[in-house]
């Protein structure tokens, strides 16, 4: 489960806690810090070094609201474009379903908001994606 530690992302790990209570099923919280291309990453450290703190208090915070369903969660912070990273941790944990929130799409600006990042893993996803809005 893809988050962006937003408002959003709480409401969909709630609704992933609601999907999964009961399974067994494992719930990976993944948070992709983007990089900055063109920077080599040791002239960026220390801000990534912030940003990855941030997260790892956030996806914590996350994983103890799922504790009471008594799920099964893996927290994983990784680097580089969103996307991509989505979509090759997936493919590397065998994952059966990438859950993640989403938006709605304006239908009086159609194609506008389809470069969304929810939209491009649902088309490169190996497996299903299920998007909460």
């Amino acid at each position: 489960m893809p988050v962006d530690l937003t408002e959003k992302s709480l409401a969909a790990v709630d609704s992933v806690g609601d999907l999964v209570a009961g399974t067994g099923a494992e719930v990976i919280l993944l948070h992709v810090i983007e990089t900055v291309e063109h920077v080599r990453f040791d002239e960026l450290k220390g801000f990534y070094e912030r940003l990855e703190s941030s997260a790892r208090k956030h996806l914590q915070a996350m994983a103890e609201g799922l504790e009471p369903r008594k799920i099964n969660v893996d927290q994983a912070i990784i680097y580089g474009h969103r996307t991509q990273e989505i979509v090759k941790c997936a493919s590397a944990k065998n994952a059966d379903l990438i859950v993640m929130a989403s938006h709605r799409i304006d239908l009086e600006r159609p194609g506008h908001d389809w470069s969304s990042i929810s939209y491009a893993v649902a088309i490169l996803s190996p497996v299903p994606v299920l998007l909460i809005k």
